[in-house]
């Protein structure tokens, strides 16, 4: 009994430590994922949202920076950013330019020079344009008959094309802008020859200097003109010509006389159709301006206006 009390007693103790797969460390793995997955997001994002030029200005940049930085060229090796209107000034519109074109964009003699070959350009163009309505005049028979009230020349601001009246032919009824038969087909083959023109058109009606009866009512020289020359823009456009050609249409009464010496000569009433320039555009209509002068047209005349002397 006494050996039995004198053995040992050994106690073994296990220490117990956490298992390797339970440790913090994938949780920075997982962080990691995460960021790369929403990395991968914002950029598949960004690229959805991104415009076809600017997609091809990255690709330029990834596929050949230092040959397009060598060689010219679209890409990120000529400019401050490898999208299209970069860099650090965003007023740019075409980013991929070196400082010298740049610079040379701005020269005023690179100025002149494209001015001048759009002077250039559209002197061919009215060229053109005369030289074909001319022989459509001259082909059509009907027209030809009318050669004399049907004037067509080169003017600082473009084409013009005038059609005048005859005092034993007039273009219109007395007094209003009942286009006579004849001015139509006159007005339809127009029309119809400038379909294709790339310029602005401007119309303009004109009248001889006798007052109009019973002007003082409110309707005058310069509502009649107005509504002549809308009358032809109808005829004009019906024929073929786009009415988003047109810059302006205006009533000029007889502000503008052809015959200054005879203010009441038949040929001051006439219809003023001008291709204008590009300079004459900018200069009479500004750069992105349209103004359409004349009123809707009146086929008949108010109830309240007299009689018009017979010369209108």
């Amino acid at each position: 009994m006494a050996e039995k009390k004198l053995q040992p007693i050994i106690i073994k103790r296990i220490k117990k430590g956490g298992h390797a797969a339970h440790g913090g460390a994938w949780k920075i793995a997982y962080a990691d994922f995460v960021t790369a997955m929403m990395a991968f997001f914002l950029l598949m994002w960004l690229l959805g949202s991104t415009a076809k030029g600017e997609l091809q200005g990255i690709a330029s940049y990834f596929a050949s920076p230092l040959k397009v930085a060598m060689q010219g060229g679209d890409g990120s090796g000529n400019s401050s950013s490898i999208i299209p209107g970069g860099g650090n000034d965003l007023a740019k519109v075409h980013g991929q330019v070196r400082r010298s074109e740049s610079d040379t964009n701005t020269n005023p003699r690179s100025i002149d020079t494209v001015r001048a070959e759009r002077a250039r350009v559209d002197a061919q163009r009215i060229k053109a344009l005369q030289s074909k309505i001319d022989a459509m005049i001259t082909g059509n028979p009907k027209l030809n008959e009318y050669r004399s009230q049907i004037r067509i020349d080169v003017t600082p601001d473009g084409l013009q094309i005038q059609i005048v009246d005859d005092q034993s032919r007039p273009m219109f009824d007395s007094g209003s802008a009942l286009v006579k038969p004849y001015m139509r087909d006159i007005l339809r083959e127009i029309g119809a020859a400038l379909g294709g023109v790339e310029n602005r058109i401007s119309l303009a009606g004109h009248t001889d200097a006798a007052p109009y009866g019973n002007g003082d009512r409110g309707y005058s020289n310069w509502e009649l003109s107005a509504d002549r020359a809308n009358a032809s823009r109808r005829e004009l456009v019906a024929a073929g010509m786009p009415d988003t050609k047109l810059g302006r249409v205006v009533g000029l009464a007889a502000s503008d006389l052809l015959e200054p010496d005879s203010p009441r000569a038949a040929m001051n009433r006439r219809i003023t159709i001008t291709v204008l320039t590009h300079e004459a555009e900018e200069r009479l209509l500004g750069k992105k301006t349209t103004v359409l002068a004349a009123p809707e047209s009146r086929a008949e005349k108010p109830d309240n206006v007299g009689e018009p002397p017979k010369n209108q």
